[in-house]
């Protein structure tokens, strides 16, 4: 079992920039995959970014390649979502996931915990 908890979110203008930080609970933290996702209103979750268990491999939407890194610390149990180049619509809920380290990375079906979220709002 992994809990999660985002935080880090906010209005910022565009063009401007936000780091997001999930941390986890648990022991086994440093043995699942972690993800980002978004969820601006009226549309579905769509993946942003991800990394895996070791933090070897990296996987970002398109939308942000570029723009946002994503980065781990297993001794602090934490996945950071550092967000550059702000536009609005990244607006959304940002979503941490932890996921099955063999999964692909990308694949929201991948994702079995799920934390709270947080409002990243950027305006024009």
């Amino acid at each position: 079992q992994v809990q999660l908890v985002e935080s880090g979110g906010g209005l910022v203008q565009a063009g401007g920039s936000l780091r997001l930080s999930c941390a986890a609970s648990g022991r086994t933290f440093s043995s699942y995959a972690m993800g980002w996702f978004r969820q601006a209103p009226g549309k579905e979750r769509k993946f942003v970014a991800a990394i895996s268990w070791s933090g070897g491999n990296t996987l970002f939407a398109d939308s942000v390649k570029g723009r946002f890194a994503i980065s781990r610390d297993n001794a602090k149990n934490t996945v950071y979502l550092q967000m550059i180049s702000l536009k609005p619509e990244d607006t959304a809920v940002y979503y941490c996931a932890a996921g099955r380290p063999n999964y692909g990375l990308g694949l929201i079906g991948g994702y079995d915990y799920w934390g709270q979220g947080t409002q990243v709002t950027v305006s024009s």
